[in-house]
């Protein structure tokens, strides 16, 4: 009877081995659950369209005066009055310089005094010519008596106009002893002072300079003048005539000037010295006809100035953050027809707002990546959704520097 149960014990543990063994054969048999697929990622891309928009180009330029004029005198002399405050507005015609007058009023009045000595002369010989003439008719006088008189008479004619040009050089001289403003403008320091000794026509005494209307002097590089002429002949950018190319200043405190000027010389030929062509624009300066310290701008000044007029007829502009730089080159992540995301090469030229101008390297209708870069690489499938643009979006960090080094 204990035999029988503990063949059954025996029987019964043998069962359970086998069936721990098959349940470890299936276990180590059956394959591994399967990883999740991970979703598609999700990118927020613009397309790219072609629109015309503005060409602006800046250049730093320096102010010079519409008219600065010399004031250098007429005559020799010693300076015997200055009549005009030093950097304060002065008219036309108004007094500068007094110049000692009482030596060319003498050289006057014995020209004047000449003048009249050479009338009475002629008068003269002209009775002496008028009472040997009928004389002659009687065989009263001979022939040479009447020659000299008409001689006389030729002679004193001559004499005449020579004292009446030497009275105009006298007047002439006594009047330049009055140094006047020949135009409207802002008077400078004067060179000289009373009782100083200056030269006819070399002495520079002071400067005026008209400061209503400024002139704006830019230098333009001659690769620039080549791009254009360029981006003109294959019709990538339209302009004006020339001389209606307007510009806008910037002062280097930042500030606006608020009126434009206008283009109204350009050089004829590049200065070698530098390579650049120089221009020339004309702004209204209202401020300059009143006190100094309302003047706009002064002569000397440097200022920026944009170039306004060049339309860019098939521009291409991308946000600033879909740009991304590497290995000294930039590119941006296009979304190929199939979803997938290609690397691009490209080639950004300026800033415009907080966009870049793109030079070469897309096209229109193609799909650019602005958000989730981190989700991609080159050959990957993404979804591709239309970039929500942020208003209150930070603006570029980077200069203009920044975009040359771009190209």
């Amino acid at each position: 009877m204990i035999k029988k149960a503990t063949d059954t014990t025996y029987a019964d543990l043998f069962k359970l081995a086998c069936y721990a063994c098959l349940g470890v054969l299936l276990v180590s048999c059956s394959k591994p659950p399967e990883p999740p697929i991970p979703p598609t990622p999700e990118v927020g891309v613009i397309t790219v369209t072609q629109q015309m928009i503005p060409d602006e180009t800046d250049f730093i330029g320096q102010a010079e005066a519409f008219r600065p004029v010399e004031i250098r005198p007429q005559v020799s002399g010693i300076i015997k009055k200055i009549s005009f405050t030093e950097g304060r507005n002065v008219k036309k015609d108004d007094q500068l310089y007094l110049i000692d007058p009482i030596p060319f009023r003498a050289v006057y009045l014995s020209s004047k005094a000449r003048v009249e000595q050479a009338k009475a002369r002629l008068t003269q010989a002209k009775q002496d010519l008028a009472r040997v003439g009928p004389l002659l008719k009687q065989q009263a006088v001979s022939k040479k008596n009447v020659d000299d008189a008409q001689a006389e008479v030729l002679a004193a004619k001559a004499a005449l106009d020579a004292a009446q040009h030497e009275l105009v050089k006298a007047k002439f001289d006594l009047d330049n002893t009055v140094i006047t403003a020949p135009v409207n403008g802002r008077i400078s320091r004067s060179n000289f002072y009373e009782g100083r000794l200056v030269s006819a026509q070399t002495t520079l005494l002071t400067t005026i300079d008209q400061l209503d209307p400024m002139y704006v002097n830019v230098s333009v590089p001659e690769n620039y003048l080549l791009r254009r002429r360029r981006e003109l002949a294959e019709q990538k950018v339209q302009r004006p005539d020339i001389f209606k190319l307007r510009g806008t200043l910037t002062f280097a405190d930042g500030s606006v000037y608020p009126h434009d000027g206008l283009l109204d010389f350009a050089d004829v030929g590049i200065r070698p010295e530098t390579g650049t062509l120089q221009g020339r624009f004309t702004f209204p300066n209202p401020g300059g006809t009143k006190s100094p310290g309302e003047s706009s701008f002064f002569p000397g000044q440097f200022v920026k100035i944009r170039v306004k007029g060049f339309i860019r007829t098939a521009a291409i502009l991308i946000p600033q953050r879909a740009v991304q730089q590497g290995s000294g080159r930039s590119f941006v992540y296009v979304v190929d027809e199939h979803n997938k995301v290609q690397l691009r090469p490209i080639r950004a030229s300026t800033w415009h707002d907080k966009e870049w101008l793109i030079e070469e390297g897309l096209k229109a209708g193609e799909r650019v990546v602005v958000d989730g870069f981190f989700r991609i690489l080159p050959g990957v499938e993404v979804k591709a959704v239309p970039h929500q643009d942020e208003k209150t979006s930070p603006s570029p960090s980077t200069d203009e520097n920044t975009a040359e080094s771009a190209t």
